[in-house]
C-alpha cells in the first residue's frame, strides 16, 4: 500500500515539477535589443520561454546534449558553443561524460571538430571534481531535482545541502539532498496546535533521530513523521548521498527552532 501510495504521489509530482520549468533567457534583448529587436524577441521568448521551457516533452538534460552535438558537427566552436556547454554542465553532464560525448561526436562530425570543442569544454569544466561526478550520478538515481545550494540554512547543517521546492501550493514541499555525512542540527517544529514535519526518502541512506532514542535509517520509501515538539535531526549516512521529501504540515504558530550541531563524537556512532 506504502509502495503504490508512493509511486502515485512521485508521479504527480514529477509532472508538476516538469510544467513548473521555465527558461528565462535576456541575452537576445541585452545584446541585440535595439539592433535587432524581432531577432532578440525570437531568441529569449520563442527559443527558450518556448522550446526550451517544453520540459514536459524533452529535459532541460537531453535538450543541452542535442544542441552541443548540433553546435559541434557544424564546427561552431564560438560563445555560443561556451554558452551551451555551461548550460549543459548547469543540467548535469559531468565533465567524464561531456569527454566521451565530444569523442563520439569526433567520429561522425570530423576530429577537429572535436580537438575544438574539447579546448572550450575543458575550460568550462575546469573546476569539477570527483565530487561533482558524484552528485550528478546521485540525481540520475532519483526523479526529483537537486536543486540549488541550501544558503539560507547553511548555518544550520554541517556539509554541503541542496533544496529544489516541490510544491508551494496546499502543502509546503521539498527536495533536500545532503552529501556524505552531511546532517542538520537538532531542532524543534513548534504549534500550538497541529505542525510538525514528515520526511519521505527518495534516494540513497540516511538517518534520523529523536532526542533520547536510537536514530533510524532511512532509505526510498522510509516514511517519517515528526509531531511539533520534538528535538530530532536528520541526514545522510557517513557513505551515501542522501535525498527527501520534506512536508511542512501545517499548525497554528508554527515556528523552527534551531538548536545545536550534531557532533561528529554523536555521528560517528550511527552504522
Amino acid at each position: 500500500m506504502n509502495k503504490l501510495f508512493l509511486f502515485t504521489l512521485f508521479t504527480v509530482f514529477t509532472h508538476t515539477i516538469m510544467a513548473q520549468e521555465k527558461i528565462v533567457q535576456t541575452a537576445g534583448r541585452n545584446q541585440l535589443g535595439e539592433f535587432a529587436p524581432k531577432f532578440a524577441e525570437l531568441n529569449d521568448d520563442v527559443l527558450f520561454g518556448e522550446v526550451w521551457s517544453r520540459t514536459d516533452k524533452l529535459g532541460l538534460r537531453d535538450r543541452s546534449l542535442v544542441t552541443i552535438t548540433s553546435l559541434i558537427s557544424q564546427g561552431i566552436t564560438d560563445s555560443s558553443l561556451t554558452f551551451h556547454l555551461q548550460s549543459a554542465k548547469n543540467n548535469g553532464i559531468t565533465r567524464t561524460e561531456i569527454a566521451e560525448i565530444i569523442t563520439h561526436i569526433g567520429f561522425y562530425a570530423g576530429w577537429p571538430k572535436a580537438w575544438a570543442a574539447f579546448r572550450l569544454a575543458k575550460d568550462v569544466w575546469a573546476e569539477e571534481t570527483a565530487g561533482d561526478d558524484a552528485q550528478a550520478a546521485f540525481q540520475r538515481e532519483m526523479i526529483f531535482p537537486i536543486g540549488e545550494p541550501n544558503t539560507a540554512f547553511a548555518e544550520y547543517f554541517i556539509g554541503n545541502s541542496y533544496i529544489a521546492r516541490v510544491s508551494s501550493e496546499q502543502v509546503p514541499i521539498a527536495n533536500v539532498t545532503f552529501e556524505p555525512r552531511c546532517r542538520n542540527n537538532w531542532h524543534i517544529h513548534h504549534a500550538t496546535k497541529g505542525g510538525g514535519q514528515m520526511l519521505i526518502g527518495v534516494a540513497g541512506r540516511g538517518w534520523y533521530q529523536e532526542e533520547g532514542k536510537p536514530a533510524q535509517e532511512i532509505l526510498p520509501g522510509t516514511v517519517i513523521h515528526i509531531p511539533a515538539g520534538v528535538k530530532h535531526w536528520h541526514g545522510a549516512a557517513a557513505d551515501s548521498w542522501f535525498a527527501h521529501l520534506a512536508f511542512e504540515i501545517s499548525g497554528e504558530n508554527a515556528s523552527n527552532e534551531w538548536l545545536e550541531p550534531v557532533t561528529d563524537e554523536q555521528y560517528d556512532k550511527l552504522k
